[in-house]
């Protein structure tokens, strides 16, 4: 009997070696051949199953989001029951910046995925709902904190959103060698830090800061 092919696996194959081409080449070298080579299939068999280059790098892009997505949530289950928010937002963010094999290999995606985005506009706007998405996360992350006293109530939380996803802008800097990993990760967490430094904190610093001086 005829082997059954395992369509999923197959589309899961592609989307890795288009992976290894990025990482290993550079967008430019991004076509169905390259990608077909790399995967060890025939150009007509890869084009079964992405007729097109955006096709391609569409899924390749959901599929590494899912594997972030995946990472969270096994870094997440070892934080405990009951993790504390910095913490979650602490690993989120960590996930975004290329800072390990797997986050390289997603991070170099993603800049490819923009790049040809800017010139298709299905690509553009799956690529806007996708950060979207995950902007609404950590949004939702950061109220959450400030409902629960993590945060001082009078943090704008939609101000504090964009200023963590900032540190995400860390990730040329960390690809061309401007910033150590220890670097970006000293600066997030001096930022988290800021940002968890509640009124009581600040009440008890003071009062420390105030009987030093006695």
């Amino acid at each position: 009997m005829p082997k059954q092919v395992n369509h999923q696996e197959r589309r899961e194959e592609i989307a890795r070696a288009l992976w290894r081409v990025v990482e290993e080449r550079g967008v430019t070298r991004l076509s169905l051949r390259e990608v077909a080579q790399e995967a060890g299939m025939s150009h007509g068999q890869l084009q079964h199953y992405f007729p097109t280059r955006a096709a391609m790098l569409a899924f390749a892009m959901d599929f590494a989001a899912e594997q972030t997505a995946r990472r969270v949530d096994q870094g997440v289950r070892k934080l405990g029951d009951r993790p504390q928010p910095r913490d979650v937002l602490r690993l989120l963010l960590t996930e975004m910046l290329p800072l390990h094999a797997d986050a390289r290999a997603t991070s170099r995606m993603s800049a490819a995925y923009v790049v040809e985005a800017l010139h298709d506009e299905h690509l553009r706007i799956r690529a806007r709902d996708g950060m979207a998405h995950g902007r609404e996360l950590v949004e939702q992350l950061v109220r959450q904190a400030i409902a629960d006293g993590h945060i001082r109530p009078d943090r704008d939380p939609v101000t504090e959103t964009h200023l963590l996803l900032a540190l995400t802008g860390f990730t040329p800097l960390l690809e061309l060698g401007v910033l150590r990993p220890a670097e970006a990760l000293t600066a997030l967490d001096a930022h988290l830090d800021r940002l968890f430094t509640t009124t009581a904190d600040q009440a008890q610093a003071q009062a420390q800061a105030q009987a030093d001086d006695q």
